[in-house]
């Protein structure tokens, strides 16, 4: 996993304050109380994939402009510091607010650890467009050295499967020719189901035997295309065991067919370098929660996984060591990797959910 995000320093940003060399690995379930900074790590990540994208002066107006993202405000902090490292290879920049409330990038660099390790300074830039990114578009001479940084992070699915209502985008139709990639929302979940049903029908069976096991009148996905206008479009589509009858989306609980998109994602062939799943568990039962956590885990063999949660259920089927725990001291969001030697003892009585409920892992709500 050479793209993986290995280290991240954030500094000035929401309510994390100072977070520096923090240590991500392969699996990293972080957990905390409502408030405690989860959304804010989670928020890194979009914040990076929009620099990626060329979107993030979008990012910074749809987040309430520059100022909002300072910590404690602009007469608090005046810049936010992210510094990360992917193997030999580092990207780091700061943000300041512009009069517009926009953000202007400023001490852009790029590291390498080869013979000669260092920062390579690339620049200012009142626009708020990444000169990594210009680097890599343009193909300079010196992309070669940004461009694994870039893919890596263009890469990054931020999941988002909240939404799961009669009008969710999952539950609609979409284009055939929409299925490279699986959206942040599973909008066309149907059509990347359909592609892998053609072209990797290991990966696609495995999905399917997932959700049987979590919904067991499930028996198979149709993905029928059809014609809508001059459009050829597919939907989720399926069959109930003992029936011929075509159930619609509409007939697949919130519960199903959220775990329909979390499977999706997670067994899919070709996953980006990092996932992030925000939430994976809720409006689940608890035996496919059971399920959740083993999928999460095989992922996190073949690629990089990131969970924020507040489920003891879902963390009881985890290592202590795979637990990142959020808190809140002082107005500030801090995280910290637990260590197995720190909760042996508790570890042979209790499981790790139970000692979250019992306050022993402290991240519950707490008043400052």
């Amino acid at each position: 996993m050479s793209s993986s995000l290995d280290k991240v320093t954030i500094k000035g940003f929401k309510s994390i304050q100072t977070l520096e060399d923090f240590k991500l690995n392969a699996l990293n379930i972080i957990v905390g109380a409502n408030g405690a900074g989860k959304s804010n790590f989670i928020a890194f990540f979009k914040l990076l994939s929009a620099l990626i994208d060329g979107n993030l002066n979008r990012f910074i107006r749809d987040s309430g402009g520059a100022n909002d993202l300072l910590f404690g405000g602009p007469k608090v902090t005046k810049k936010i510091e992210f510094s990360t490292r992917f193997g030999m290879r580092g990207f780091r920049f700061n943000l300041v607010a512009t009069p517009s409330n926009a953000a202007a990038i400023e001490d852009e660099a790029r590291y390498y650890s080869g013979g000669s390790s260092r920062w390579w300074n690339l620049g200012d830039s009142s626009e708020g467009v990444s000169n990594m990114v210009s680097e890599v578009k343009r193909n300079t001479p010196d992309a070669k050295y940004s461009r694994p940084v870039y893919e890596a992070i263009a890469s990054w699915k931020i999941y988002h499967f909240h939404d799961t209502s009669s009008t969710a985008p999952m539950r609609g139709e979409e284009i055939i020719q929409d299925n490279k990639v699986l959206r942040w929302d599973a909008s066309n979940i149907g059509a990347f189901l359909l592609k892998l049903k053609n072209d990797y029908q290991s990966e696609y069976k495995d999905i399917v035997n997932a959700i049987k096991l979590v919904t067991p009148f499930f028996d198979e996905f149709l993905l029928e295309p059809f014609k809508r206008g001059e459009k050829e479009v597919v939907n989720l589509t399926w069959l109930q065991k003992g029936s011929d009858y075509p159930m619609q989306p509409y007939h697949l609980s919130d519960g199903s067919i959220r775990f329909i998109c979390l499977a999706t994602a997670l067994l899919q062939p070709n996953p980006p370098a990092t996932i992030i799943i925000d939430e994976p568990e809720l409006g689940l039962h608890p035996a496919a929660i059971a399920i959740l956590a083993e999928l999460i885990k095989a992922t996190s063999e073949r690629t990089q996984v990131v969970v924020a949660t507040q489920s003891p259920e879902l963390i009881n089927y985890f290592s202590i060591e795979d637990i990142i725990v959020a808190n809140r001291k002082d107005g500030a969001s801090t995280f910290n990797r637990l260590k197995e030697e720190d909760y042996q003892e508790w570890l042979e009585d209790y499981s790790v959910g139970e000692l979250w409920n019992k306050n022993i892992i402290t991240g519950g709500p707490v008043n400052e």
